[in-house]
């Protein structure tokens, strides 16, 4: 704790126009200023692209009529359970292919070939095996947030210093206590990155899993706006898709900072 003052205290010092955070905000105005000023002068049709004002009307609009709320629990229900499931999964899989050939031979040759097959290309398999409920819709969010998770963590397991594994054997630890005080934390900083490429995933898996029949969620706003040609809303929709990926992609990050404080680099 009396190491992270003095960082603190410095990070305090630093003008806002040099901070982290306001550097990586700076692009995405520019780039919204550039967007507003394209649609006011006539650059952009607002029939293709309407600008970040309409677009912002047609946000308040959703959100009064009370869509935008029903719409974020669904959807983000539906992120979330397909995240864990496919995160477990990813875990478990990855870690019994990590720690031993056997395991690997056993289960990385078959995970390899259904990584091949685009994710996409299975909706219509996933209806005929699930129906159009919420079982395909989840159940392919799993699939899409499987793979990254999974090869960051055989990859974060086999890059271990054997010497820690050589160690759990001196102290004669079982394979639980192997798992909880050696493997998992020196194959976290690549469990992590493994996270984040998930979650990004797993929102891009979401946008096309709410096409598969969709009565309520994001993917039913956006596909509504497109019946009626409301082309602001449906820009809205794909707005709120980045901005859910943006915060969940920051929590791991912030996570990241947490359980890594060991590392120099993660601080910078």
């Amino acid at each position: 704790m009396l190491l992270d003052k003095p960082t603190e205290t410095a990070e305090r010092r630093v003008p806002l126009y040099r901070r982290p955070g306001f550097l990586r905000a700076l692009s995405p105005l520019v780039l919204l200023l550039v967007w507003q000023l394209a649609s006011t002068s006539g650059w952009i049709p607002p029939r293709k692209l309407p600008a970040p004002s309409a677009v912002l009307d047609a946000g308040l609009e959703t959100y009064r009529s009370g869509q935008l709320t029903e719409a974020l629990l669904v959807s983000g229900q539906r992120a979330l359970y397909g995240f864990a499931l496919g995160a477990v999964l990813a875990l478990v899989l990855g870690v019994l292919a990590g720690l031993s050939k056997i395991g690997e031979y056993a289960v990385d040759p078959q995970l390899q070939m259904i990584r091949t097959i685009p994710l996409f290309g299975l909706i219509p398999l996933f209806i005929i095996w699930f129906g159009i409920g919420e079982e395909p819709k989840v159940y392919l969010i799993a699939l899409g947030v499987f793979f990254p998770l999974y090869l960051n963590t055989f990859a974060g397991i086999r890059q271990l210093d054997p010497k820690l594994l050589e160690l759990g054997s001196a102290l004669h630890l079982g394979l639980a206590e192997r798992l909880r005080l050696l493997v998992l934390p020196g194959a976290l900083p690549q469990i992590l990155v493994g996270a984040r490429q998930s979650l990004g995933i797993a929102w891009l898996s979401l946008i096309v899993a709410e096409q598969i029949n969709a009565s309520a969620g994001l993917g039913f706003v956006v596909n509504n706006a497109r019946e009626f040609l409301r082309t602001d809303i449906v820009v809205f929709g794909l707005v709120v898709y980045s901005l859910l990926g943006l915060l969940t992609d920051s929590i791991v990050r912030l996570l990241e900072r947490r359980a890594l404080r060991w590392r120099p680099t993660v601080n910078r």
